[in-house]
């Protein structure tokens, strides 16, 4: 603490100012009755902006899609009772993809808790399993300590959401503030032992068939320089988690892209073969690797993550190094020696000329390759592509060349469905300079449709592109593989004009299926400054394939 001119100020006026002190600039949120001082005060700051959503889901993703894209903890805020409810799911979403974020809701005077007063629920209790941690404020005074930890906690080892939860008494309750706290910081974690280092780096100059298998903790820790170091002087076949894309560019020499339950088949058969698997900031999500004991069952692990309860849940690591990724792997390129590694490279070479990653229909607009690989080519590496959750996603994921990180948001731990539309918002408001890109479905956007409004009274630089297959694409993909095609609950029986809906809300919007050439329609859509809604029908009988069957091993992967 330093001293400064004593104040008195309420709780909700400390709220606000230690925002402003945070760095805060932008915030979202609805307001409602338990959180009204925060309102009040908020309305007095002339640093911080609030954008108003229009659910306080859609305002959770917003927040998430600032923090995705710029790694800093952003913020979200909710009324009691619904309010806060509705805003859970976003930040279970935030955890599961170690997403920093600091929610604040507003509750029901402490005298009041436990009534079943008007819009009281526990959400110090609903929000317990979903958080990296949560408070429940008793006392004005404390919101000095708590607003600070709070964003500490959010950035510091494995970033995720912190949830602070104020009754309205004591956002009104007046004290006097003698002292301003420092600004919360991520703290440093402590170095890995030497010994640990030494003995990676022995295990990777001495493997024959290495493969360096990324996660999204070498995006959350700034590291993705380090990581194409290392394979460039390894000469380490790479492959990616669905939250690790663009940390490596998928055109690198090195690059096998995603692996996993919708990668190329030559990525899966190549760490099948693997002697030596380099696992960073990664957890052996099961979408990436399939039947756990079928997965690089000849290889021994390397795994370096930030969070030492990874290490060993899913697989025994030979060596397991708890720190920060981008600082272990600094530590450890000093050890690494240069190498060729001929003859493994040759058999990667081998295996994607034999099993590459097949794309039917990349020069067809029509078709969902095609349109994505449309989009890209309009677009350079600044733009930012947010997806929602489906069909779409995985083809995104498949086709698109994303070779930056932090250019790739999307929902992988949680798989929520209406994450894609507010998530490009958020991102649009923290770096305007940026086309920013959502791939959504029509299933998604409707999930949280209603921020289309959001994205007009912004005037964001979002387009979003609909592809509209009539169904919940990739639950009807299930169906007819798996499921003796019993098609059942996963086509849609009616279907709104989304022309005339975002028109409605207040967005441009073309339609690629009336258009003789779309190409020219989409490059304009792209070029325009705004929101802009481009919808394209794609046909039901479209797979995302190759498909790794439930409970299979990844080398058992079909179709592709």
């Amino acid at each position: 603490m330093f001293e400064e001119k004593p104040e008195t100020l309420s709780g909700a006026q400390i709220v606000v100012r230690l925002l402003e002190r945070q760095g805060v600039r932008t915030l979202t949120g609805i307001p409602g009755g338990a959180i009204l001082p925060i309102y009040d005060a908020l309305s007095q700051s002339e640093q911080i902006r609030h954008v108003l959503v229009r659910h306080e889901q859609g305002g959770g993703f917003i927040a998430q899609g600032m923090s995705r894209a710029t790694g800093v903890p952003a913020v979200c805020m909710a009324s009691s009772g619904p309010g806060a409810t509705n805003l859970l799911t976003a930040i279970a979403d935030a955890k599961l993809d170690s997403i920093p974020l600091v929610a604040i809701t507003g509750q029901v005077p402490k005298a009041l808790i436990g009534t079943d007063a008007f819009q009281e629920v526990d959400t110090y209790g609903l929000s317990i399993p979903i958080t990296k941690h949560n408070f429940l404020v008793s006392a004005a005074e404390d919101l000095l300590t708590v607003i600070p930890r709070a964003f500490a906690i959010a950035a510091s080892g494995r970033p995720g959401p912190v949830l602070v939860d104020i009754p309205k008494d004591v956002q009104n309750q007046l004290v006097e503030v003698r002292a301003w706290p420092a600004v919360g910081c991520a703290e440093t974690p402590a170095l890995p032992a030497a010994p640990l280092i030494e003995r990676a780096a022995a295990m990777i100059n001495a493997a024959a068939k290495p493969i360096l298998y990324l996660g999204g903790g070498v995006v959350h820790s700034g590291a993705a320089e380090a990581a194409v170091a290392l394979a460039e002087i390894g000469r380490l076949p790479t492959v990616m988690t669905l939250m690790a894309l663009g940390a490596m560019p998928v055109d690198h020499p090195l690059s096998l892209g995603m692996l996993g339950m919708h990668g190329a088949r030559c990525t899966n058969l190549a760490l099948d073969e693997c002697d030596l698997l380099i696992a960073v900031g990664a957890r052996f999500d099961d979408r990436a690797t399939g039947k756990v004991a079928g997965f690089c069952p000849q290889a021994q692990i390397i795994h370096i993550d930030i969070d030492p309860s990874e290490l060993d849940k899913i697989k025994t690591a030979h060596v397991g190094i708890a720190g920060d990724v981008q600082t272990v792997l600094q530590l450890l390129l000093p050890g690494i020696e240069h190498r060729q590694r001929e003859d493994w490279l040759a058999r990667v070479a081998e295996l994607k000329a034999s099993h590459p990653l097949r794309m039917p229909g990349i020069d067809d607009p029509r078709t969902p390759y095609g349109l994505i690989r449309a989009v890209a080519d309009c677009l350079d590496d600044e733009a930012t592509i947010a997806t929602d959750v489906g069909q779409h996603q995985m083809w995104v994921a498949q086709a698109y060349p994303l070779r930056r990180p932090r250019q790739w948001l999307t929902s992988g731990g949680l798989g929520t469905m209406g994450f894609g539309m507010p998530a490009a918002i958020g991102a649009a408001l923290a770096e305007p300079q940026r086309t920013v890109v959502c791939f959504t479905g029509d299933g998604s956007i409707l999930m949280n449709v209603q921020e289309l409004v959001t994205a007009a009274e912004e005037d964001v630089n979002v387009k979003i592109i609909l592809m509209n297959n009539a169904s919940l694409g990739l639950v009807f993909q299930q169906q007819t593989l798996f499921y003796g095609e019993r098609i059942y609950a996963s086509q849609f029986k009616g279907m709104p004009d989304f022309i005339r809906v975002a028109e409605g809300f207040g967005l441009a919007a073309v339609d690629l299926d009336k258009e003789a050439d779309p190409l020219p329609a989409l490059a304009a859509a792209l070029a325009s400054r705004g929101p802009v809604l481009i919808h394209a029908s794609i046909a039901l009988h479209e797979q995302v394939l190759p498909m790794v069957p439930p409970g299979a091993a990844n080398k058992e992967m079909i179709g592709g």
